[in-house]
């Protein structure tokens, strides 16, 4: 056990930030994979990965940090957290200087000035790249994915599905280091308007449009009735089939009960003398194929 790792972990969790092993020296996972799961201990009620498993939980930690020196995770999600990762950039070709090209901390300073709003001062971390992570509180009632380059070149996000490796751990490029902020600030207004998941556009059609549709499912509703009720021999079945196709889609639509079509079209297939199990038969196969095959409603032509 490395001493320092330990406390690297309790540290995070003593903010609240939940936290898991990474493997020695890197900045993987240390917990198995789905594949090699055994179904027992944490995963005894099925497979949990390492964003279910972090914990804040002290005997936990000094539990599983006693094993080996792993390095810290932190599950940003769990953690209520929004990091921003502002990268270096990479040589193109091993040996190529990056030096002229702007890196994350850079690009993130110009955004802010362009913004209007100076760099938030919040908990930074160094990372072993020469980069930074900026942590931020993530708002209630908003769930933030990752991000890669939405914000700008460079800068990341890690939130709900992501994490980040705790300062104090090492990798063979370095070390993460605490570099200033004790409290992580809320994410910033303008930076949120950015990452906040953009509204679902609504599918629900106007009330006019609404009415006017019902208006139509129930004329032709109307029509269909009439049509099979009036089938000579021969017909009676293959209409009552096409009448529950066409009418279907009312009921995928819905502009229409399925029970008030079934009920319409039994009563007229029955008044032709089709038999009765024969109807319920052809009406439940037509309708659940209609249904199944306009799911989202078309303009009619």
């Amino acid at each position: 056990m490395s001493e320092h790792l330990l406390n690297a972990a309790l540290t995070a969790a003593a903010h609240g930030w939940h936290v898991f092993p990474l493997r020695p020296g890197t900045k993987r996972p240390a917990l198995h994979g789905e594949a090699t799961c055994t179904g027992t201990g944490p995963c005894a009620g099925g497979h949990r990965k390492w964003e279910q498993r972090a914990t804040t939980d002290v005997d936990r930690i000094r539990a599983t940090w006693s094993h080996a020196p792993y390095n810290v995770g932190i599950a940003t999600g769990p953690s209520g957290l929004l990091v921003v990762d502002l990268d270096m950039p990479k040589s193109q070709d091993k040996g190529n200087s990056s030096a002229d090209t702007p890196n994350g901390v850079t690009t993130f300073t110009a955004l802010c000035e362009r913004t209007g709003h100076a760099v938030p001062g919040t908990v930074r971390t160094r990372t072993a790249s020469g980069g930074q992570h900026l942590y931020f509180t993530a708002p209630p009632g908003i769930r933030l994915a990752n991000t890669a380059g939405t914000i700008a070149p460079l800068v990341d996000t890690r939130a709900w599905g992501g994490y980040v490796v705790a300062a104090g751990s090492t990798t063979p490029a370095g070390r993460y280091e605490a570099v200033g902020g004790s409290v992580a600030a809320p994410v910033p207004a303008w930076l949120l308007s950015i990452l906040k998941p953009a509204p679902k556009p609504s599918q629900a059609p106007s009330v006019a449009a609404t009415a006017q549709s019902r208006r139509y499912a129930d004329t032709a509703l109307a029509s269909e009735t009439r049509n099979v009720a009036g089938a000579q021999r021969g017909q009676r079945e293959a209409t009552l089939f096409a009448a529950a196709r066409a009418l279907g889609r009312f009921v995928a639509w819905g502009d229409l009960p399925r029970s008030v079509v079934e009920a319409a079209l039994q009563q007229a297939g029955e008044a032709t003398g089709l038999p009765a199990s024969q109807c319920r038969s052809t009406l439940r196969s037509a309708l659940n194929w209609s249904i199944a095959h306009n799911s989202q409603r078309r303009t009619a032509a």
